[in-house]
């Protein structure tokens, strides 16, 4: 209602919406309102694809995303890092006895790149863009000599080119001598 009166009225749409009036945003401070909103959003999106996508009804998660907007909370008043989402996922696995690698139906899992991995990858991909950087000015710096030393010796004109120059010289000269005339 809100949004179709400000786009008729033509006044400010709202900022925040229906998640606006939770309790969680309602205690935190006027600065982190906009922050508080936007993570709670983002585990309401996460609750929401939880529990479309599980076979099995649990609450576990929503109560497990719940902590962590209260630790976020937390965290604009006092300072204390929250967990990151990776481990309180993990958390939760375990406690519901899921084995890492393999799901329910028995199939691989998706594991998530250790830390070492990802950096080790990010550090390949630096190299491998630093190899392709200096083999490009390698390039460029051959084509600059290639050019120069081209530059030093005469060009050879093509036929059509010669007679154009010619052309072009004996129209100056009859213009000359007409001048002169």
């Amino acid at each position: 209602k809100a949004l179709f009166r400000a786009l008729k009225t033509k006044g400010n749409t709202p900022k925040y919406g229906l998640i606006y009036h939770s309790t969680f945003i309602g205690r935190a401070a006027a600065k982190n309102k906009g922050r508080i909103s936007r993570y709670l959003a983002n585990k309401c999106s996460i609750a929401t694809r939880i529990d479309s996508f599980s076979d099995n009804p649990t609450n576990v998660y929503g109560e497990k995303l719940r902590e962590q907007v209260e630790e976020r909370l937390k965290f604009y008043e006092t300072g204390a890092a929250p967990r990151k989402n990776l481990d309180v996922m993990e958390e939760i696995r375990k406690s519901m006895g899921v084995d890492k690698k393999t799901d329910d139906d028995g199939d691989a899992a998706m594991a998530p790149e250790t830390p070492k991995s990802s950096k080790k990858n990010k550090k390949e991909k630096k190299d491998k863009k630093k190899r392709k950087r200096d083999d490009d000015e390698e390039e460029v710096v051959a084509e600059t000599k290639k050019a120069k030393s081209d530059e030093t010796t005469p060009a050879k004109k093509s036929p059509k080119s010669e007679k154009k120059s010619e052309k072009k010289s004996s129209k100056k000269k009859k213009k000359k001598s007409k001048s002169k005339d």
